[in-house]
């Protein structure tokens, strides 16, 4: 009798502690698809959007920092609200993936209506809709010429170039490169990725003892990241010395 009482207890307690998940405030924007709220660090879900370090066309064929345009466009949107994110899952660096909402305006479809984020198939079809509405008004990326976000960070020479226009002959070069070239593209994006003899990507921080002496040349492989999850991501692992 008592174990089912204690049953019955603990069954109670477990909406109680779902409602405990949700978070709430007003968020640092990093890029369009994560921010942080207090100490949370939060990944929207069913999206994703061009990093900071992202480059794409514009719909003239010129090089555009798309990454930087995306996270302004949240930041003018919805950076001075206050959000509600209920939060679904923790994913493998940590974040929790949750879907955050703004006076009852879901931010992961805003996203993606705007044309600011595609909607990430891999792991959900929720947006799927909206993206074929984005791309069919050429909204946000879809004006030029991009890599999805998820190709672009492991990207090659055969990563397959979306959008509406025809991208000039010089596309791939453009797309393949990083929005900071010799320089970083913002304080936030500050470490360096090069790959060694060995063919190993290897990232370092501004703090690592060979982080001055490497020279950030596309030609060489070098790219910049903006948070070590994200280097990870691109299969680079943090230097050891």
């Amino acid at each position: 009798m008592f174990r089912t009482f204690s049953l019955f207890v603990a069954m109670l307690c477990i909406p109680a502690l779902a409602q405990a998940a949700d978070v709430t405030g007003v968020p640092k924007i990093r890029d369009g698809d994560q921010m942080t709220i207090g100490a949370t660090r939060l990944r929207l879900a069913g999206i994703d959007a061009p990093g900071l370090d992202q480059l794409c066309l514009n719909a003239a064929g010129e090089r555009w920092t798309c990454g930087v345009a995306a996270h302004e466009a949240l930041v003018e949107h919805a950076g001075d609200k206050s959000w509600t994110c209920h939060v679904l899952r923790t994913d493998r660096f940590g974040r929790s993936v949750a879907k955050c909402e703004v006076d009852g305006e879901d931010i992961s479809q805003w996203m993606v209506k705007s044309g600011w984020a595609l909607s990430y198939v891999r792991f959900s079809h929720a947006y799927d809709a909206d993206e074929k509405a984005a791309r069919e008004a050429k909204a946000g990326l879809w004006a030029g010429a991009f890599f999805a976000p998820w190709d672009w960070r492991v990207r090659n020479k055969k990563t397959t170039i979306l959008g509406s226009v025809k991208p000039p002959e010089d596309a791939l070069p453009i797309l393949l490169a990083s929005a900071s070239g010799h320089v970083a593209p913002s304080p936030a994006c500050r470490i360096k990725g090069n790959v060694n003899r060995a063919g190993v990507c290897i990232y370092h921080t501004p703090e690592s003892r060979w982080y001055a002496k490497i020279s950030m040349r596309i030609s060489k492989g070098t790219r910049w990241f903006c948070s070590k999850e994200e280097a990870e991501a691109a299969g680079c692992r943090e230097t050891r010395r």
